[in-house]
């Protein structure tokens, strides 16, 4: 595989960028080819070795926390996504700002991962704060802020039907 061979090679070593970003692909196509929990353990051992080699806030570390909060709701756990999301969140906006792509994308899944773990009115009023601040900073017609207005459509109607039966 790739990353042994970055590993092992003097010119690259275990902890050299280029060996991090190849154990990060290993993990992403391995979670793409259907291995959702395979990826999350993958992320998971690669996380301390990034936060102790760029520092725990650098943004290649933020990533690799959001990837094993995604690999985690994908292996089936939502409530720990949820809560991984929950962690992250404020660490990324206080560092790379409130109304960065990367923050918008962890406050989206935050929601989602919010709704799968079974709190459906939560999720709804998640997708329902973040819907504007994309429309501003993304544009009304983006990709995501209408992946957004869908999930917040989606998470209402089944707010609401949880009402009825209830």
């Amino acid at each position: 595989m790739i990353a042994d061979a970055h590993s092992e090679d003097d010119a690259y070593g275990a902890e050299h960028p280029d060996t991090l970003d190849a154990r990060s692909d290993t993990a992403r196509w391995t979670g793409e080819a259907g291995d959702a929990a395979t990826a999350r353990d993958l992320f998971a051992a690669l996380l301390p070795v990034r936060e102790r080699v760029s520092g725990r806030e650098h943004p290649a570390a933020l990533t690799t926390r959001h990837n094993v909060a995604y690999w985690t709701g994908r292996a089936g756990d939502a409530a720990a996504a949820r809560d991984q999301y929950a962690a992250l969140l404020p660490v990324q906006e206080r560092v790379l700002g409130r109304d960065q792509p990367n923050t918008l994308t962890t406050r989206h899944n935050l929601a989602y991962w919010t709704g799968q773990a079974g709190d459906v009115a939560a999720a709804r009023d998640q997708y329902a704060a973040l819907l504007p601040v994309q429309e501003r900073v993304l544009g009304r017609e983006h990709p995501n802020t209408l992946t957004t207005r869908h999930n917040l459509a989606y998470w209402t109607e089944v707010t609401e039907l949880s009402h009825n039966r209830a």
